[in-house]
C-alpha cells in the first residue's frame, strides 16, 4: 500500500507539471490568437479575458494526451534510477505495480467531468457570448432549451426580440405557439407583442399564421390589438445558426445535460449529439485509465535493455491515435453510422484490453 501511494504520488506531481507547462503554452498561443484577430478592436485587458476563457475547455480535451506523457514520463525516470529494479526485487510484478495509478487515474478522470466539466461549460459560454458581442455587438442571435419551452432570441438595429415556442416540427423549421416580444433598442422596455399558432422560419423573416399583435405603448393595447391570419416579421436568424447554436459542445455541464436532453426531446429537437457528448464524458475515466497503462507498459523495461526512443516514439503514437480513434469513433455515433454506445465505450474499452494484452505478454512472454 505504501509502495502504490509512492507511485500515485509521483504520478500526480508529474502530471501536475506537464499540465503546468502545457497550461501556459495553451494560454500563450491564445493571447497570440485574440490579439492577432481584435488587437485593434478591445483593451488589452478584454483580450486577456477572451485568452483566459478560452483555455480551460482546449485544456480539458487534451487530459488525456497529458495523462499519457505523465504516466510514459513518471515510468520511464523510475526504470533509469532503477526504482523498477528494486519493486520487481521486493517481489511485487508489474501487474500488481498499476493497481493503484490505474485506481487513481480512474478517481481523477471522475473528478474532472464532476468538476472541470462545469467550469469548461461555464468559461466556454461566457467566452461565446462575449465573442458574439465583440465581433457584431448590434445583432445577438442565442438559443436555449427549458423544462416546457424552446427560447430564442435575436437582435437587430432596431431592438431584441425573444421568441418562445411550445415546439418545432420535424423540419426543424417550424415553431408552434409562438410568442414575440419586442424591446426597444433605446430604453429595453417592450413595444409589441405577437402570438400565432405556428411560425415558419423562412430566409430573412418570420411568416406567422393565426397571429394577434398588441402595441404595448398604447394606453389600452387589448383595445387596438389586430388579427392577422397571415404575418411576415424580418429575421436575422437562419436553421443553420440555430443548428450551430444547439450543437455547440462544451458549452453545458455534465450535471445540467440530462434535463436539458430531456428538454430537447419534448421540444421535438434531435438529441443524438448532445447524447453522445453526454457519454462520451461518461467514458472519460475509463479513457485517462487506458491512457494510463498505455504510457506505463512500454516504459516498465530497465533503460540498459535499450530501444528507449524507439518505446516512447510508439507510445506516443498509440496515445494520439487512440485519441484520434476515440473523437472519430464519436462523429460516426454522432451522425447515427454505427450504434451511440458502441461508438463512445469502445475506444477506451478496447485500448485498455490491448494496454493489459501487452502488458501480459512482456511481464510472462
Amino acid at each position: 500500500m505504501i509502495l502504490g501511494l509512492y507511485v500515485v504520488r509521483r504520478l500526480a506531481a508529474t502530471f501536475l507539471m506537464i499540465a503546468a507547462v502545457f497550461f501556459g503554452m495553451l494560454f500563450m498561443f491564445e493571447v497570440f490568437e485574440v490579439v492577432r484577430r481584435f488587437g485593434d478592436e478591445a483593451a488589452l485587458s478584454t483580450l486577456m479575458m477572451l485568452s483566459a476563457l478560452r483555455v480551460p475547455r482546449t485544456f480539458y480535451q487534451i487530459m488525456p494526451l497529458l495523462m499519457i506523457l505523465s504516466s510514459m514520463a513518471l515510468f520511464l525516470s523510475m526504470a533509469r534510477s532503477s526504482e523498477l529494479v528494486v519493486i520487481r526485487a521486493a517481489g511485487r510484478s508489474a501487474k500488481r505495480m498499476l493497481a493503484e495509478p490505474l485506481l487513481a487515474a480512474l478517481v481523477f478522470g471522475a473528478l474532472l467531468v464532476a468538476l472541470l466539466n462545469p467550469i469548461s461549460a461555464a468559461s466556454t459560454r461566457i467566452y461565446q457570448s462575449q465573442l458574439q458581442a465583440l465581433q457584431n455587438p448590434e445583432m445577438v442571435a442565442q438559443i436555449s432549451i427549458s423544462e416546457s419551452a424552446l427560447w430564442l432570441r435575436q437582435g437587430d438595429s432596431l431592438g431584441q426580440t425573444v421568441i418562445r415556442a411550445e415546439g418545432v416540427e420535424a423540419d426543424g423549421l417550424t415553431f408552434t405557439s409562438v410568442s414575440f416580444l419586442v424591446f426597444d433598442r433605446v430604453s429595453g422596455a417592450p413595444v409589441m407583442r405577437i402570438e400565432a399558432d405556428s411560425g415558419r422560419l423562412e430566409p430573412g423573416s418570420w411568416h406567422l399564421r393565426n397571429a394577434k399583435q398588441w402595441n404595448l405603448d398604447d394606453l389600452n393595447p387589448e383595445r387596438t390589438a389586430r388579427r392577422h391570419e397571415e404575418v411576415a416579421l424580418p429575421t436575422d436568424l437562419t436553421p443553420e445558426r440555430i443548428r450551430d447554436s444547439l450543437a455547440r459542445s462544451g458549452t453545458i455541464s455534465i450535471w445540467a445535460m440530462p434535463a436539458f436532453i430531456r428538454a430537447m426531446d419534448r421540444a421535438g429537437l434531435s438529441t443524438r449529439d448532445h447524447r453522445a457528448q453526454f457519454q462520451a464524458e461518461l467514458a472519460l475515466p475509463l479513457l485517462m485509465a487506458a491512457m494510463m497503462l498505455i504510457g506505463a507498459v512500454l516504459s516498465l523495461q530497465h533503460s540498459r535493455t535499450g530501444g528507449a526512443s524507439q518505446r516512447i516514439l510508439i507510445t506516443v503514437l498509440a496515445g494520439f491515435a487512440l485519441f484520434f480513434l476515440r473523437n472519430f469513433a464519436q462523429v460516426l455515433g454522432e451522425n447515427g453510422q454505427i450504434p451511440l454506445v458502441l461508438a463512445i465505450w469502445t475506444p477506451p474499452v478496447a485500448s485498455m484490453l490491448l494496454a493489459f494484452g501487452v502488458l501480459l505478454h512482456l511481464e510472462d512472454g
